[in-house]
């Protein structure tokens, strides 16, 4: 799938959850967006600062996502932040990926997820750090970039 036909038509809107908690809760959600969406995205993975915070339901919810992709036609995208989140991800035929601003700023952990990336050409989208620290954002690009996928997106979501 090319970028050119993936983001044809404009405003394109990805939209959904942030955070998974049900299977219930994703379906009503896509079922009353299903129409004015083009990308139906639920985080599974949540990192968090707190341990004793919810971490998100991991895996379990890309079961979730397919049904949305089958029962609504909607293409399904998450957030990873580790290669095995990639690797689960592409066994589920995740449609898109995003890269959080937390993983952004970890130069390792972006080559681990380049790598499990490598020969995979899908749409990911790279979200700033939180501080603002330009090389750290175009580094994670670039590493992606290095490894063929070319559908990259940049997404700003503001600085402290």
């Amino acid at each position: 799938m090319k970028i050119t036909t993936f983001f044809r038509k404009k405003p394109f809107i990805i939209a959904g959850p942030c955070s998974a908690e049900s299977e219930s809760q994703v379906l009503a959600i896509a079922h009353q967006i299903k129409n004015d969406t083009d990308v139906f995205r639920a985080g599974l993975w949540k990192p968090r600062t707190s341990p004793s915070s919810f971490e998100g339901v991991g895996d379990i919810g890309l079961k979730w996502l397919q049904k949305v992709r089958l029962e609504l036609g909607l293409k399904v995208a998450t957030e990873v932040a580790t290669p095995k989140h990639v690797e689960s991800c592409l066994k589920a035929e995740i449609d898109m990926l995003w890269i959080g601003a937390r993983t952004t700023v970890n130069p390792f952990y972006m080559q681990e997820i380049a790598q499990a990336l490598k020969g995979v050409d899908m749409p990911v989208f790279v979200k700033n750090p939180i501080h603002p620290e330009l090389g750290l954002w175009i580094g994670a690009l670039e590493r992606l970039n290095n490894v063929g996928v070319t559908q990259l997106a940049a997404i700003h979501r503001g600085f402290y």
